[in-house]
């Protein structure tokens, strides 16, 4: 009897230790069936992306839902209320753009850079003026998913000495929508 429970005890350890080997060894191993894409790297079962690239397997370039043409409406601080196009283009590193016909003025295009769902447009003097800002992605029950961006930006001009702005230090931010 003795003997009988004692090797029901050894196979009931060594059942528990057998599935907990292979339990383990699958925890272990979140990243065997992941793979990403672009030089992402796996970690703990998820991709973590380089610098311009996103989405569950890093499959996804982040400036992609930011470029194409886009209908600006804004009233500036010293502006009247306007609607234009403007453009947005690839950029000549992954995470940057080229915005044409910015503000319906410049015929240089201004740079900006792109991170996850914010666009920031860096300080930059065109001609007399000097461009900074930032804006993001809004979901728009209109224009769907990536549809609208919100922007933040002012206008210098130099040799005026005047400032146009949207929403940088105060008034309304500019929206872009598709």
């Amino acid at each position: 009897m003795k003997a009988r429970l004692k090797s029901v005890i050894l196979s009931a350890i060594g059942i528990v230790s057998a599935f907990s080997l292979v339990t383990l060894s699958s925890c272990d191993d979140k990243c065997k069936s992941v793979s990403c894409a672009y030089e992402g790297t796996c970690n703990e079962g998820k991709c973590i992306c380089k610098t311009g690239y996103e989405g569950p397997q890093c499959e996804t370039l982040t400036r992609k839902k930011f470029l194409g043409t886009w209908v600006v409406t804004e009233v500036g601080s010293i502006s009247d209320g306007r609607q234009y196009t403007i453009n947005i283009g690839e950029g000549p590193n992954l995470s940057q753009v080229k915005i044409a016909n910015f503000y319906n003025f410049f015929k240089s295009p201004v740079n900006a850079f792109v991170k996850g769902d914010t666009i920031n447009i860096i300080s930059q003097d065109i001609d007399q003026y000097t461009i900074q800002g930032r804006g993001w992605i809004e979901d728009d029950h209109k224009y769907g998913d990536n549809g609208r961006i919100v922007v933040q930006y002012k206008v210098i001009d130099n040799e005026k000495n005047q400032t146009d702005d949207f929403g940088a230090d105060g008034g309304t931010p500019s929206t872009w929508n598709k």
